[in-house]
């Protein structure tokens, strides 16, 4: 139990902008700690949901301004971390060159014209989708099943997909052999759509459904461009299915309004 509250530790404070006490490091529990990033999402998705609660039915701010509140808690919670491959990423996948070429473009760290074309489209859609849901105000707390469900996807990627040489996580392949990481991936999925359609019965399935389908098709496209997976790449999947999540979830409630 030990490792795996250190594993979840070193998670938050590698993927959130989180300002900890202290941090820890372990090297030995790097893939405990990668799977517990689901856990993180489940942190960052709470605070995503109290933010809405507390801006919907206590400060009772306008619309316009609520909803962009809660369009970028996510992205400042998580401390802009994936973000950054889904930039990286667009700019190298939309750049139709050669494998090589992609895979250095992926790794530049000045930011090309595609990169700001698909942020500008991404935050079009958050602030739009957020607006919807904050008119509504139904099934908040699905808020926090997009941001464990993405990263529990992407995190699973990590332990069954071939990664590039370029990968941050190349040195965890001989680990991925571990079903106990699997298992409790899996596990951790499973359960979190049961609730979700125990707390919003049809509704909960299709954000469910959007989050895993909208991760899959983005994986997809970039494991078959760039021949494997890296941060960066599962940074943008991850993204990518947070964002069809939550467009599932405004398109719901717009129907019902």
């Amino acid at each position: 139990m030990m490792q795996w509250l250190r594993g979840f530790w070193m998670a938050l404070g590698m993927f959130s902008g989180i300002r900890l006490p202290f941090r820890i490091w372990d090297e030995k529990l790097t893939a405990t700690m990668l799977t517990t990033l689901p856990l993180v999402g489940m942190f960052i998705g709470a605070i995503w949901w109290g933010a809405s609660l507390g801006l919907l039915l206590v400060w009772n701010l306008p619309t316009v301004m609520t909803a962009a509140i809660l369009a970028l808690t996510p992205f400042v919670i998580a401390g802009f971390i994936h973000l950054d491959g889904y930039m990286d990423t667009s700019d190298a996948l939309f750049s139709r060159r050669p494998l090589q070429d992609k895979l250095r473009i992926l790794t530049d760290p000045n930011v090309g014209a595609f990169a700001v074309v698909m942020l500008g489209i991404l935050f079009l859609f958050q602030f739009a989708a957020m607006y919807t849901i904050a008119e509504s105000g139904r099934y908040l707390a699905l808020l926090i099943v997009i941001c464990v469900l993405s990263r529990s996807c992407c995190v699973l990627s990590v332990f069954v997909l071939r990664h590039i040489p370029e990968s941050n996580y190349i040195s965890l392949i001989e680990q991925s052999g571990a079903m106990k990481y699997k298992v409790f991936l899996v596990f951790i999925g499973i359960v979190t759509i049961a609730l979700a359609f125990l707390y919003a019965g049809i509704f909960g399935l299709a954000v469910s459904a959007a989050v895993v389908g909208g991760y899959v098709a983005a994986m997809s496209t970039v494991y078959k461009e760039f021949n494997g997976i890296s941060g960066d790449l599962l940074g943008y999947s991850l993204v990518i299915g947070e964002i069809c999540g939550l467009v599932m979830l405004a398109l719901l409630q717009g129907a019902v309004l």
